[in-house]
């Protein structure tokens, strides 16, 4: 019955022992069977047994999929609020890194389009003059660049970005329905 208890109210066990005025070694120990309930203990225990459902299929948890609990008006507007501020600034921001990303993945494009061209009038390698070394090394790193701004890091944090960006903007969109129409 000590298990049935805890489970129905979400009670841990040292809680349930504080509301018996037991230690938690004690309800450790009576669960297991390797003890059992006083007389006065099992008093304070039956208050909240008496609450139990008749079912015990009703004693199981919560499922996930269940609705919500009901409460008597809408949610206090302030905290709402609150973070819906907090949705739209941090919506703002990832909105700006987006748009910084989404301009610097362009650019990149546009070198991998150009780069191809800009290789084949590239300095031999034979001319070891110090201006075809510097621009052989230069149109080097500018591949290498572009290919790690289009490469699969670049399009996680892309991608990342994006899809934080998308569940704020849906969490102020569910914020907004939890507020009435007069705020």
């Amino acid at each position: 019955m000590l298990a049935e208890v805890r489970r129905y109210f979400g009670l841990p066990q040292w809680e349930l022992a504080a509301f018996l005025g037991v230690s938690s070694e004690l309800v450790k120990h009576i669960e297991a069977g390797r003890r059992s309930l006083s007389g006065p203990v099992l008093l304070r225990l039956n208050e909240l047994a008496c609450l139990l459902p008749a079912h015990p299929e009703s004693i199981a948890a919560v499922a996930p999929d269940s609705p919500g609990p009901s409460f008597a008006g809408p949610p206090e507007a302030a905290p709402v609020l609150a973070r819906l501020d907090v949705c739209q600034h941090r919506a703002a921001q990832q909105r700006r890194q987006l748009a910084r990303l989404t301009a610097a993945l362009a650019l990149a494009r546009r070198w991998e389009q150009a780069l191809p061209e800009l290789l084949t009038t590239a300095p031999a390698p034979a001319d070891t003059s110090a201006g075809a070394a510097r621009r052989r090394r230069w149109l080097a790193a500018r591949a290498q660049e572009t290919a790690d701004a289009l490469g699969p890091a670049a399009a996680a944090r892309y991608h990342l970005l994006r899809v934080r960006l998308e569940a704020l903007e849906a969490e102020a969109a569910a914020l907004r329905t939890l507020l009435p129409a007069d705020v």
